[in-house]
């Protein structure tokens, strides 16, 4: 019982999940054909196909072993990011979905130029797409690297290219028809993956009679601890700062939710309103079943893994089984752990690329006429943004292995949370929104949230005080003043409200019954 991976069952079990993927996703040559099939699945996923596909490419590395190393390092405080991960379905089934599938847009840049009728906007909503999705994307391949290194002995640089490779070959395949059943395939591989190891795990912990640890609610070992996956809070300050850091991850997970690309795109492929308000709520109940899971791998963490440090935190998931039995046994938990996170690389990676690959190859087709020669196929055009898609970030992680992305989902939920959480519920529900008051508060909530970005590189994560705090913590602050600035522009350019807009509006609000009734 020393916690050591056997490599032989590591790349068994990491093999498996990629000839898994890889045989679902060129399934997706025979049925994806046109255009609509690789942006949005021809808008043909039902309702509990796709809350399992959102649950698959939503429960990232970070949900899958960063919960539980940041329940191992700092404590119950850290169960703030899994209920914000959900919760912020609760906005988005309330506020968001049946509106926005009504809407009829493939993208988020195509909702805001639809409603806004600004190319302007539309550009810098899909410059936004992809600083999102890369931010996303990187932990993705970095933390593929440390998992693969963890579990087979392999260079910790391999990790991301073997993922994009992967991920790059099912998307080229089939588009969003094929990772939909990818995804949906990996939501319920990744829970398996977690529960049945938990189930024998728990057994062991009862029989040895271990309590678990009175200070649960407290951090272990050194406050300035953080990780790949999820991120520490900034040493989890005392007082007023520490609960300015607590509001702030709140903000930016409840609200950040909807403005995540690869989350937003997905209620585009439901076949009307309602059924993206029902894959919302199969969503959050896929979610709350799953975070039930990784806080008790973290308790159990603090009772076995006592010696793990800061480096260790996001792999003590993998440990865990050899560290409390031992043998066959330990290999085969291991194993099936394993390739739970293998698959969370995997299909957040997919869904990620996906979503940006949609903005980049409307980028590369727009402008040039229908049926001119010079306009590219649409499917090849969405290929070669996957291809860019995928490649670029994962260049960044192999370049800059130390690069200090440990906050980088987080800054993800916080970027998106300041930027198109105000544009999507302002346009759906305020006709008042002008094109100049949007853009006004994109590049507002943009740069303020971008301050963290930029923190993460320069700021040490040791740092305490509000000055550290503002910085790598912006939600708190960038979002109210995204709304701020996007109301009290458009006010003052009242004008520019697009003469269609009443139209629009009904049809975002009307149910699809009452429109067949019309018809």
């Amino acid at each position: 019982m020393n916690g050591g991976i056997d490599p032989t069952w590591g790349g068994a079990a990491v093999a498996a999940v990629v000839l898994l993927t890889l045989a679902i996703s060129t399934w997706g040559l025979r049925i994806s054909r046109t255009t609509s099939d690789f942006f949005v699945a021809s808008r043909r996923v039902r309702a509990r196909t796709n809350a399992s596909a959102i649950g698959g490419e939503y429960v990232s590395a970070a949900s899958f072993l960063g919960v539980a190393g940041l329940v191992l390092a700092f404590g119950a405080e850290m169960l703030w990011y899994p209920v914000g991960w959900t919760a912020g379905y609760l906005v988005l089934l309330a506020l968001v979905a049946a509106p926005l599938r009504r809407s009829g847009a493939y993208t988020l840049p195509d909702f805001a130029e639809a409603r806004l009728v600004s190319p302007t906007v539309r550009a810098a909503c899909a410059l936004l797409v992809v600083a999102i999705g890369w931010l996303y994307l990187v932990p993705q391949f970095q933390g593929a690297g440390i998992t693969l290194a963890a579990v087979t002995g392999a260079p910790t640089w391999l990790g991301g290219p073997v993922v994009a490779l992967v991920v790059l070959v099912g998307v080229a395949s089939g588009g969003m028809r094929s990772i939909t059943v990818v995804q949906a395939f990996q939501y319920w591989l990744k829970l398996t993956a977690l529960l049945a190891p938990l189930a024998v795990l728990v057994v062991v912990w009862a029989g040895d009679g271990r309590p678990l640890p009175a200070d649960l609610d407290e951090g272990a070992g050194d406050a300035t601890w953080s990780t790949p996956f999820g991120g520490g809070l900034a040493g989890l300050a005392d007082g007023p700062v520490g609960l300015y850091l607590t509001y702030s991850v709140i903000v930016a997970t409840f609200l950040g939710a909807m403005g995540l690309p690869h989350v937003v795109v997905r209620f585009y492929t439901n076949p009307d309103g309602r059924a993206a308000r029902r894959t919302t709520l199969g969503v959050l109940g896929l979610l709350g079943l799953f975070y039930l899971l990784p806080p008790v791998y973290g308790a159990l963490g603090r009772v076995y893994d006592t010696d793990a440090g800061p480096d260790g935190a996001d792999t003590m998931v993998l440990r865990l089984p050899g560290l409390m039995t031992d043998g066959t046994l330990a290999d085969v938990l291991t194993a099936v752990i394993t390739a739970g996170a293998f698959a969370a690389f995997l299909s957040t990676s997919s869904g990620l690329t996906i979503a940006v690959a949609g903005v980049l190859s409307q980028a590369v087709t727009r402008g040039v006429p229908r049926g001119s020669t010079r306009r590219p196929d649409p499917v090849t055009a969405f290929r070669v943004g996957a291809v860019l898609a995928a490649t670029v970030p994962c260049a960044a992680a192999l370049a800059a292995p130390g690069l200090p992305v440990a906050r980088s989902v987080g800054l993800a939920f916080a970027v998106a949370a300041s930027t198109f959480c105000p544009l999507l519920l302002l346009g759906i529900w305020w006709r008042g929104l002008t094109d100049v008051g949007a853009l006004a508060g994109l590049v507002a909530g943009g740069a303020g949230s971008g301050v963290g970005v930029v923190a993460a590189l320069v700021v040490d994560p040791a740092s305490v005080g509000w000055g550290a705090a503002l910085l790598t913590q912006p939600a708190a602050w960038s979002v109210p003043l995204a709304f701020a600035v996007m109301v009290g522009v458009s006010l003052a350019t009242a004008r520019r409200v697009p003469p269609g807009v009443d139209r629009f509006m009904v049809r975002l609000h009307t149910p699809e019954d009452v429109e067949l009734d019309r018809g």
